[in-house]
């Protein structure tokens, strides 16, 4: 049984569909945002970054290009994608989801959004390691 887990585990499809499950939520993002730009734009003014174009640009290149990079481990350039995207996922904390800030409910619900950001964090370093090994 052990074999066939490990046979199937370390199987490129799956090593595939993890990488593709672990970025869904930033392609996805990206992609919505390249067809609703004003709706990311608005995000940016909504939390009072500076050119909230270019910041809307920035984001959705990082989730696109990062997801890309992640996926394929194109001239194994998978570690940096994934740093990227963890990067840009912990900055997210403090701009979009500063739970410190909030008064009940709405801190709880914020802190559990940084809760689920920092796992995704865990992910993406599991994914720049093994983008080294493969």
């Amino acid at each position: 049984m052990e074999d066939l887990l490990t046979l199937t585990l370390t199987h490129p499809v799956a090593i595939a569909a993890a990488k593709v499950v672990l970025t869904s939520f930033f392609w996805i993002a990206g992609l919505f945002g390249v067809f609703n730009f004003k709706v990311i734009v608005q995000e940016m003014v909504d939390v009072n970054l500076p050119s909230p174009p270019i910041f809307a640009v920035a984001t959705i290149a990082c989730q696109l290009i990062g997801s890309a990079l992640v996926i394929t481990n194109v001239a194994r350039l998978g570690w940096l994608g994934a740093g990227a995207l963890a990067v840009f996922t912990i900055l997210t904390i403090p701009i979009g989801h500063p739970f410190w800030k909030f008064e009940e409910p709405k801190r709880t619900h914020e802190f559990h959004i940084v809760l689920e950001h920092i796992t995704v964090v865990g992910g993406l370093m599991l994914a720049a390691i093994i983008s080294l090994h493969s």
